[in-house]
């Protein structure tokens, strides 16, 4: 397990009347691996559980869940609070909601790192403005306001600030989904960057199956809380899994203007998944 920096076993997320993840196991080294499914699939709900987020009356259980070493199953808030941030950070999918709107991007890239580093305010300033310029944003943006940054600034801040006290995990949650599609893939191509650089790994939700393709290593794809597929994200093109293959070929393009999109028959998607509650 030194190679690994999560490791997950049979992940169970259960509510009142429902499993919305269902055996889940997986593990990730210093790569890029991604998490590609419908809505509802439980991909977000799979992050939480990393982070440590599931808030209640949802219930974690699992055969075993390592976060860097750590048992995330008997991990206690002061535990996780430790962890959050400092060796596991997210970026969340639109700056709009996650950003405080009353606070610099000073003042919140200041509360990353005082949260889990005591730094000369010096030293402080000058991590701060490095950062600002690996994810290639001006110096001045420091003194404004999350309204007065666009949507690709607002996310470049946030990639900033996750990357504050460098963290060996970056959970990125549709962290494109709200961006149009040259800053879409020049966002992915900054969180690759930083990954390689760092020496990261990086566990990618996303809807953008393109997108996953040409940025990631390996994918996962899962359909209604379940792992259905998973194969080289080089390989999504070629996908022989029938959900898979439909997630692929579904996407809107100038090719299929005029065409009705393919459909799937969802009871061939069960074919050899269990989907009991055990």
């Amino acid at each position: 397990m030194t190679d690994k920096f999560i490791h997950v076993d049979g992940l169970n997320i259960d509510y009142p009347g429902a499993r919305v993840v269902s055996s889940l196991s997986f593990s990730l080294g210093q790569e890029r691996l991604a998490l590609v499914g419908e809505s509802g699939s439980g991909k977000s709900m799979t992050a939480r559980a990393l982070m440590g987020l599931v808030r209640k009356p949802g219930q974690v259980s699992a055969r075993s869940l390592q976060v860097l070493g750590q048992d995330a199953l008997t991990l206690s808030p002061r535990a996780w609070q430790r962890l959050r941030g400092n060796q596991v950070a997210m970026v969340l999918q639109d700056p709009r909601y996650a950003l405080n709107p009353v606070q610099t991007v000073l003042q919140q890239t200041q509360e990353a790192l005082t949260l889990h580093q005591k730094l000369p305010r010096k030293t402080r300033m000058e991590h701060i403005k490095a950062l600002i310029d690996a994810v290639g944003l001006p110096q001045t943006v420091l003194s404004r306001y999350p309204a007065e940054l666009s949507g690709g600034m607002g996310q470049r801040v946030m990639i900033a600030i996750a990357l504050m006290n460098s963290p060996r995990v970056l959970i990125a949650d549709e962290p494109t989904s709200a961006l149009d599609a040259r800053m879409r893939d020049q966002i992915l191509t900054l969180l690759v960057e930083q990954c390689e650089q760092r020496k990261m790994g990086m566990l990618l939700i996303s809807h953008d199956l393109p997108l996953v393709a040409a940025h990631c290593h390996r994918v996962m794809v899962m359909f209604q809380g379940h792992l259905t597929d998973t194969m080289p994200a080089a390989e999504l093109p070629n996908a022989t899994h029938p959900y898979t293959r439909t997630l692929w070929t579904c996407r809107p393009s100038a090719e299929s203007w005029g065409h009705p999109l393919p459909t799937l028959d969802r009871s061939q998607i069960w074919q050899g998944i269990p989907h009991g509650n055990d």
